[in-house]
């Protein structure tokens, strides 16, 4: 009888947990979704290649809510509305406007979206309205808002209409000059310029009244639609909903992204600035040697506020943008104009500085009063800039000859040694000149420059340049870029403070006193480049010149070779070069940047130089030492490796020693010519020193007596040897 009891209780259990565990299988209801592939920020692939976005989100918290088994998959905006036709998903949420149109298919949930569209172009584009875009095409994604719009108003305004399946290849023919304008919503086209893609709003949005719904096949689950609202509306009474909308940089009220919100995702640890180095005040060495200058605070504040790390390299503007083109810098920050030219070659961000170009003239100089009073005169500019362009421009219209210098503070020094006439830079460059004393005045009339904006290598590093633009419009929306430039611009205290004359430094003993350290830091740098580039290049030019007087015929012509075209190379374009031409080639082979050490490509060019020069004095050593040595030695049995190891290179090293120490005391005088790639060795040291505080004259004799000095020294030490060995 208990055996009997015991098996109905066993029964009644397990009956009771099949039953249990039944309901909870019809519970959970399985939902199948479908959606778009690339509609950022509302549904797309992120870059651990999962699918984020406002609508993937809000689906997910909507199936939690309601307790129902997600199954979501991302077709396209076309193929996910058939999917939902032929019944093989149970919804789509792929930001898609209610219409009454489709209303007639579907059934839709309330609106949980507003939005607008708008018509992209590129930042580059000349349109401003709808009218302009007569004779042109224009795109839009097939079967949406946008593509309705256009067809309604497309003989209104006249243009073509081409239909993309998705935003990127729709994007991607804009960028190519396929089309003219692409429409879509104002929040994916916001979330695409964050992105850095190469587009701007430029034309009215249109409001679109339905808003975004969630939507079913008409007459069939409306418990899915009911779920929906329910979750909706516990979403947007809790906050969930705005917390969403707020992790993509959109806000419910309106259709663009947050100015005081929205972060950019950084790709790269660390972004390496290239800009100028005596360019004040946007960039230049205060009396505590510390870079400072409009550019400065103003890419640190934005980096600050973005949340991305920053590498300042000041090299001077030239150099600065061989490492930009050369993939040694990520971006430029030099006071650089917008121009159509460059803009060929860089990306540039939202201009964030207006300047004017300005002609100066020594202040005792009362001949210049109007561009006529030019003729015959020398004008001077730095390369590259847009006072260089501009005076080549009228060069002849007004009989002037124009002087290229590499930075303000040799092209200054010129003006007031007399061999130049007159100046022109950015009128608030000499207005900061003036100010820390130079003997200038501007008699003409300031001439409408442009504006200055940072600039990126065309399509690369396009998160840059967004996070760049969205911090700008942050320091413009709180004040702090207007602080910042009243910094060095104002008529405020502290204003004065910035350029106010140091005057501790118009002296001698003040230059020193205040930057000995520096000095003796650039004086290390350059005996360090120095001494490793003559050992090596004594290594090498060893080989060689031993390969110039081999019984080897290959040998000689491989040495020939080698020595030949290193010295038919300058030096100095041998420097330029190996920094920014091999990076360059490399990054055109791989796809991938590959920056070079300034200090290593200066040792590499050295070496190649000094080596083949070492070469031929080990040459000429060895020549020298009479021929039947060698003859004799042979004659007796003695090898031919054996009788140079002990014969003839002994000889060999007394007749090279004069030579050698002299060819030491160039390479340390070439070093100089390194500065030109941005090394920070003792006269590039002293051209930052001249930038700060004019004082070219003490500066440039200063570092003469400390390179005397050194050079004597070694001069003596050599002359001790040389009597040596003797």
């Amino acid at each position: 009888m208990k055996k009997l009891f015991l098996a109905l209780a066993v029964l009644v259990a397990t009956i009771t947990g099949f039953s249990a565990v039944s309901n909870k299988v019809q519970a959970e209801t399985t939902v199948k979704i479908a959606s778009d592939s690339a509609y950022a920020p509302f549904e797309f692939q992120n870059s651990q290649k999962k699918w984020v976005g406002i609508d993937v989100d809000i689906m997910q918290e909507v199936a939690k809510i309601n307790d129902w088994k997600l199954e979501m998959t991302y077709p396209g905006f076309d193929a996910a509305l058939q999917n939902l036709k032929a019944g093989q998903v149970d919804g789509v949420i792929a930001g898609m406007t209610i219409t009454d149109e489709r209303k007639q298919t579907f059934d839709f949930s309330s609106p949980y979206y507003s939005s607008a569209l708008t018509l992209a172009t590129t930042k580059d584009s000349k349109l401003t309205s709808y009218d302009d875009l007569k004779g042109k095409a224009v795109g839009a994604k097939n079967g949406t808002a946008a593509q309705s719009w256009l067809q309604e108003n497309q003989k209104k305004y006249g243009y073509t209409i081409k239909t993309y399946t998705d935003g990127v290849h729709m994007f991607s023919a804009l960028a190519s000059g396929n089309i003219a304008g692409a429409m879509d919503e104002v929040p994916v086209i916001s979330y695409a310029i964050k992105q850095g893609q190469n587009l701007a709003m430029n034309l009215p949005s249109i409001s679109l009244p339905g808003g975004y719904g969630f939507a079913v096949m008409k007459g069939q689950n409306p418990k899915l639609v009911a779920g929906f609202n329910k979750a909706m509306s516990q979403m947007k009474s809790n906050g969930d909903y705005d917390k969403i909308l707020k992790k993509y940089g959109v806000t419910a009220t309106n259709s663009s992204p947050s100015a005081s919100t929205t972060k950019i995702t950084a790709k790269k640890a660390v972004y390496t600035i290239a800009s100028d180095n005596s360019f004040a005040p946007f960039e230049f060495q205060d009396s505590n040697k510390q870079y400072t200058g409009i550019d400065v605070d103003l890419l640190n504040a934005i980096a600050k506020a973005q949340g991305f790390k920053l590498k300042w390299n000041f090299i001077g503007f030239a150099p600065a943008l061989n490492a930009l083109t050369s993939g040694q810098a990520d971006g430029m920050m030099s006071g650089m104009s917008i121009t159509d030219e460059r803009q060929k070659v860089f990306d540039f961000s939202t201009a964030y500085f207006s300047s004017n170009l300005t002609l100066a003239t020594a202040k005792t100089n009362d001949k210049i009063k109007s561009w006529s009073d030019l003729k015959g005169a020398t004008l001077g500019a730095k390369n590259g800039t847009a006072s260089y362009d501009y005076l080549n421009a009228r060069a002849k219209k007004y009989g002037y000859t124009v002087k290229t210098f590499t930075d303000a503070t040799s092209m200054y020094a010129s003006l007031n040694n007399g061999s130049l006439d007159a100046v022109m830079d950015d009128e608030p460059v000499i207005d900061y000149a003036i100010k820390q004393g130079q003997q200038m005045k501007t008699p003409l009339k300031a001439i409408p420059d442009g504006q200055y904006g940072f600039a990126v290598k065309k399509g690369q590093n396009p998160e840059l340049l967004a996070m760049f633009n969205q911090g700008l419009k942050d320091l413009r929306a709180n004040g702090q870029y207007d602080k910042i430039v009243a910094n060095y611009l104002g008529n405020k205290s502290e204003s004065a403070a910035k350029t106010t004359k140091d005057t501790s430094e118009t002296t001698m003993a003040g230059i020193v006193k205040n930057n000995w350290g520096q000095i003796l830091k650039g004086l290390w740098i350059t005996i360090q480049l120095a001494f490793v580039s003559f050992v090596l290049a004594l290594i090498v030019g060893i080989i060689f010149g031993m390969f110039s007087v081999s019984e080897n015929g290959i040998l000689r012509g491989i040495s020939r070779i080698y020595v030949d075209l290193n010295r038919a190379v300058p030096l100095l374009v041998l420097t330029i070069f190996i920094f920014y031409g091999i990076p360059n080639l490399l990054q055109m082979i791989t796809g991938h940047q590959s920056p070079m050490n300034e200090f290593t490509a200066g040792v590499i060019a050295l070496t190649l130089n000094e080596s083949s020069y070492i070469a031929e004095i080990v040459r000429g050593g060895i020549k020298a030492v009479p021929a039947g040595q060698m003859e004799a030695s042979r004659s007796l049995g003695i090898p031919y490796l054996t009788t140079m190891r002990r014969v003839i290179l002994p000889q060999a090293v007394k007749i090279t020693i004069p030579s050698l120490i002299n060819q030491f005391i160039i390479t340390v005088k070439d070093t100089t010519l390194v500065s030109v790639i941005g090394l920070v060795e003792l006269m590039q040291t002293g051209q930052i020193i001249v930038a700060r505080n004019f004082q070219a004259f003490r500066v440039y004799g200063l570092l003469l007596i400390v390179y005397a000095v050194i050079l004597l020294l070694l001069m003596w030490l050599g002359r001790r040897v040389e009597k040596k060995f003797k």
